[in-house]
């Protein structure tokens, strides 16, 4: 499976991993992912899918030895290990598919602000792919994210709308009063009905 000419060695030695200290499970792993290196090569697609697979596996293996095996930098790895499978996969195809074209209009927010809301489960990538299928109109990320938070569209913001606000004259963080009786002064009770309020005399009978 693995090439016997010193390949995967030197492999292991681009990511500074000793191998001698890695374990069995570990070992074997990264026979498998090499093999896949061999087999799928070092182009764009498929460093973003085996990436994504070593960050996510469980391997016990460091962020930093992952970006150096697979050849892409300390930050991008660590920005990848958020990202969903889905999400990996979108953000492929927009880097692959050419540079951005046009720009965001106001009137588009409308529009864009109903797909938010109806699709609450829906990615950057989602919103970029709406855009493009609605206007023919190519954006980056950051510019979207520039426009959303424009308009109020960012999560932050939509976040904040929906977040329950504090009653008046009462500051956020801090206990409600309680109002309380003390221990050393009894409750009064109140007359029992139709009780008489004092002594009266009784007058003379005629």
């Amino acid at each position: 499976m693995v090439a016997t000419d010193g390949a995967f060695a030197r492999w292991l030695s681009q990511g500074q991993i000793a191998e001698a200290r890695l374990t069995a499970e570990q070992h074997g792993l990264l026979q498998y992912a090499f093999a896949f290196r061999q087999r799928c090569g070092d182009d764009y697609y498929s460093s973003r899918l085996l990436s994504h697979f070593l960050l996510h596996c469980d391997s016990g293996l460091k962020v930093a030895q992952i970006a150096r095996l697979v050849g892409i930098s300390r930050p991008t790895a660590s920005h990848q290990q958020g990202v969903s499978s889905k999400e990996a996969i979108q953000a492929a195809h927009h880097r692959m598919a050419g540079r951005p074209h046009g720009k965001l209009l106001p009137r588009y927010a409308g529009p864009i602000a109903e797909f938010i809301l109806t699709h609450g489960d829906a990615t950057r990538y989602d919103i970029l792919d709406f855009i493009e299928r609605t206007w023919g109109v190519r954006v980056s990320t950051v510019a979207l994210h520039h426009f959303c938070k424009k308009f109020g569209l960012d999560r932050a913001t939509r976040a904040e709308a929906t977040a329950p606000r504090p009653s008046a004259g009462h500051t956020a963080g801090e206990p409600r009063p309680v109002a309380t009786v003390p221990a050393s002064q009894p409750v009064p009770l109140p007359p029992p009905p139709f009780s008489r309020r004092g002594h009266s005399t009784r007058g003379r009978s005629c």
